[in-house]
């Protein structure tokens, strides 16, 4: 039988939360021109002499909070969901974890498959919804390093799944955990990009042409970033029966002074406490483990500002994690790449 490696890809963290190493982590990232899409020269100056400089110390200061005996929680969750896929889906496949910024790094993951003389690869971004920034990002990464293949094996590249059945009700039962009843609001921030990057990946003459042009999918916006976080978010209100007004969508992690993905979440943070509401429930479904953007930023940032503002109470929806759901969710979108049954259909 043919043998198929299957990589799983996420964005990356630092090795260690020390200012050195998150100072090389940011500088890879910044650099990558997906992320910051300006000519070479000034991403170059705007990165390494200004934006690494002073945001580095601060970084690992979070970094040394998020930070746990395991390490890093992205790559610790990221390795679990490695190894359970791998038990789950046996021998015939070859399962490593790849990250698009430091270690373990794509390449190493990538020679790790080939030297398992593989007949096909099928790459996963661990990111639900497609961006440029991230997504493309790891899926350009890939075709570089395999470009420089001699012999190049059957690729296949899954780009977007922020709708899947699966995925969407591992998100909703991690809120069931909770007593809904006692919110009076609920909120799913997802995390920022330039709207910049939306207009220039699309292709209809349609991305911000009109008011609310996300909230609602079609095929003219089906691949835009804002529209599938939208769609995530409606989905997942619809598994836990949550009325249009029960429920608020935002964007977090906004960086410089271009205009990004809106609303920003700490601005509906302040609009929510005007109208009066004590008790949130956070969900952060552009992440499918917990790291920075969701225990710092959200769980004690947001939360803190929120307090302060005259809220009572917010608590963070968990991420997917190692979920065994989860990794469920993922032989389900990869059952057509590979040679296994989906899982049975979800009620």
């Amino acid at each position: 039988m043919a043998k198929v490696g299957v990589l799983l890809v996420n964005l990356g963290t630092p090795d260690d939360p020390s200012t050195k190493s998150v100072r090389r982590y940011l500088r890879q990232f910044l650099l990558d021109g997906r992320v910051i899409d300006v000519p070479a020269a000034l991403r170059q100056v705007l990165v390494r002499g200004i934006i690494v400089p002073f945001r580095a110390p601060s970084s690992a200061k979070l970094y040394r909070q998020l930070w746990t005996e395991e390490g890093s929680p992205l790559k610790y969750y990221g390795e679990k969901v490695e190894s359970m896929l791998q038990d789950s889906i046996g021998d015939d496949y070859i399962v490593t974890l790849g990250m698009r910024y430091q270690n373990p790094s794509i390449e190493s993951a990538l020679e790790k498959i080939r030297a398992d003389k593989v007949d096909k690869i099928v790459v996963f971004p661990m990111f639900p919804q497609y961006a440029s920034a991230s997504t493309g990002s790891a899926l350009q990464e890939v075709m570089d390093v395999v470009s420089k293949w001699l012999t190049i094996p059957e690729i296949a590249f899954v780009s977007s799944y922020h709708d899947n059945p699966r995925m969407i009700q591992v998100y909703a039962n991690n809120a069931r955990k909770y007593d809904l009843s006692k919110y009076d609001h609920f909120l799913f921030s997802f995390h920022g990009i330039p709207q910049r990057h939306l207009r220039k990946s699309d292709c209809n003459n349609y991305c911000l042409k009109k008011e609310n042009c996300c909230q609602t999918i079609t095929d003219d916006n089906k691949m835009c970033y804002s529209a599938q976080c939208f769609d995530t978010a409606d989905l997942i209100a619809k598994q836990l029966d949550l009325h249009k007004d029960n429920y608020s969508v935002s964007f977090q992690s906004r960086l410089g002074r271009d205009p990004w993905t809106e609303p920003f979440t700490p601005d509906v943070l302040k609009h929510l406490v005007g109208d009066g509401v004590k008790n949130l429930l956070v969900f952060s479904p552009s992440f499918v483990s917990d790291c920075l953007e969701t225990t710092i930023e959200i769980g004690f940032e947001y939360k803190e500002e929120f307090e302060e503002m005259g809220g009572e109470h917010l608590d963070l929806v968990e991420s997917l994690n190692d979920n065994p759901k989860w990794v469920e969710a993922i032989e389900d979108i990869l059952s057509p790449y590979l040679r296994i049954h989906s899982p049975e259909p979800v009620a």
